[in-house]
């Protein structure tokens, strides 16, 4: 069913690969504009020439609440405004268990899966109010819900995105702004790679 979401607007960190490029593809074809917001340049470019008058790109690392405003920023001076918000920018590490934890690696891991999350809740919300509410959703992980299923740091991130995402539910539906964790398994993409 084409056109479910006819004149909503999006910003989708790591947009340009993975399983947000696949969220690009469905939700533009579902009638939405998007602001891919992600590190790499090139699949960016490629992006807006795919889909010209419904798809910007913008160098973003959600670690920078800089790059993230401008990000949503950007969904605002292009496309009116923002109903959704998809923070899907992720990265993998490899501190197997508790005797491998690097202090830096560690902190770097937290900033990306849930500093950069909140930082994008942050700003969508001022502008999903303005158009009455929106959605968020946060990727996080089988990871977070079950031990076993990842690196240690990894996994103890994506356990504080589903305890963030529930408290910002809790305080953004009376505004009727949804806020949902999506918790996927093992998919075969480049963050793995």
């Amino acid at each position: 069913m084409a056109g479910r979401l006819d004149g909503k607007v999006a910003v989708i960190t790591g947009g340009v690969s993975g399983i947000g490029l696949g969220t690009v593809e469905m939700i533009i074809a579902e009638g939405a504009r998007v602001v891919a917001a992600a590190l790499t340049a090139a699949p960016g470019r490629m992006l807006e020439q795919r889909f010209r008058d419904k798809l910007r790109y913008i160098r973003c690392d959600v670690t920078s609440e800089g790059d993230i405003a401008g990000a949503v920023g950007l969904a605002k001076s292009e496309f009116g405004g923002l109903d959704v918000l998809f923070n899907n920018a992720g990265i993998s590490d490899m501190m197997r268990d508790i005797a491998s934890i690097e202090p830096e690696t560690w902190s770097w891991i937290f900033d990306v899966l849930v500093r950069g999350p909140a930082l994008g809740m942050k700003h969508a919300t001022p502008l999903m109010l303005e158009r009455g509410g929106g959605s968020i959703i946060n990727t996080a992980s089988i990871a977070g819900m079950q031990a076993g299923w990842g690196p240690i740091a990894y996994s103890s991130a994506k356990a504080a995105v589903i305890h963030m995402s529930r408290v910002a539910a809790a305080q953004l539906s009376p505004q009727r702004i949804r806020v949902n964790a999506i918790c996927p398994g093992l998919i075969a993409t480049s963050i793995f790679g």
